[in-house]
């Protein structure tokens, strides 16, 4: 499948900068938001963070993601939000759980959870028209090591991401500083799928690659809100899209991670909007 039907069909990249990317022409301009911006997405992203303690307290070995999906819904229901994803373009579901060699849009299903999963648990709620967009990996019981580690490079790669954004910088800073830091431990990085641009909008301009594509590259300024989230693979970066239409798998049968925070270009550097009150946006220490 060629890589603008992956953005086609899976609402990664708005159709202007599907053709920037793939026609090096320039970009958009991202829209730019003010106090009241920066308030709403406070308040989103707070609850979107707050939605994925509880599902990460739920996740364990027997537990179906179907159950993980109907207790995401039901939080945002119990808390004045809408999931985002739900009937987004047809997606049947409320978020996406993708586990093991599963990249990213995982359909919850019926199946059990088993004993040394690694789970991405991907969510976006709509708060007063504002979206907060924000994904962890999670550990079903005991994992291997190497499930682990892939996890714990998975989220070097974001926050050094996300440590690389400031006024004046540009996308391209992202894409370096997670590139090198994966591939320097032999790790891969999805090329098929990006960070987006986010706000009253579900998918916005910028587009954030989360690698290094000369032809694309958009400055940063202040009131710029998107999202970063890499999705790292422990063998070679291709994947494909299942024939449900959504679940993108990785080619070679590898380990996939992928962690996400939606974040603002500030007038001093970046404010994160999806950290976890309880500090489980990190990945935990499965022998703890």
């Amino acid at each position: 499948m060629s890589l603008s039907r992956f953005y086609e069909t899976t609402f990664l990249m708005t159709q202007n900068e599907q053709a920037v990317v793939e026609g090096g022409r320039r970009a958009p301009r991202p829209p730019i938001h003010g106090p009241e911006g920066f308030e709403g997405m406070r308040k989103a992203g707070r609850l979107t963070a707050e939605a994925l303690d509880v599902l990460m307290e739920a996740t364990a070995p027997g537990v179906t993601t179907e159950a993980l999906d109907r207790l995401a819904y039901e939080f945002a229901m119990d808390n004045g939000a809408y999931p985002a994803s739900l009937l987004y373009r047809g997606y049947p579901k409320s978020i996406c759980t993708s586990i093991n060699h599963v990249v990213c849009h995982g359909i919850p299903n019926d199946k059990p959870l088993r004993d040394g999963d690694i789970v991405n648990l991907d969510i976006c709620l709509i708060v007063d028209g504002w979206h907060g967009d924000s994904s962890r990996m999670a550990y079903v019981g005991e994992v291997p090591r190497k499930a682990a580690r892939l996890c714990e490079i998975t989220h070097e790669c974001l926050m050094r991401g996300i440590a690389a954004i400031k006024p004046g910088g540009s996308t391209t800073d992202i894409g370096r500083a997670i590139q090198a830091y994966a591939e320097a431990e032999r790790c891969s990085v999805v090329r098929d799928f990006c960070g987006h641009g986010l706000g009253r909008i579900y998918h916005d301009a910028p587009t954030i690659l989360h690698y290094v594509e000369p032809s694309y590259d958009v400055t940063f300024e202040p009131g710029q809100f998107f999202t970063v989230e890499p999705m790292i693979n422990l063998g070679r970066p291709a994947v494909k899209v299942l024939s449900d239409g959504w679940t993108a798998v990785t080619r070679d049968r590898s380990l996939s991670a992928q962690f996400e925070h939606t974040v603002a270009v500030t007038e001093t550097g970046v404010e994160v909007f999806t950290y976890s009150p309880k500090g489980l946006h990190q990945p935990i220490d499965p022998s703890a």
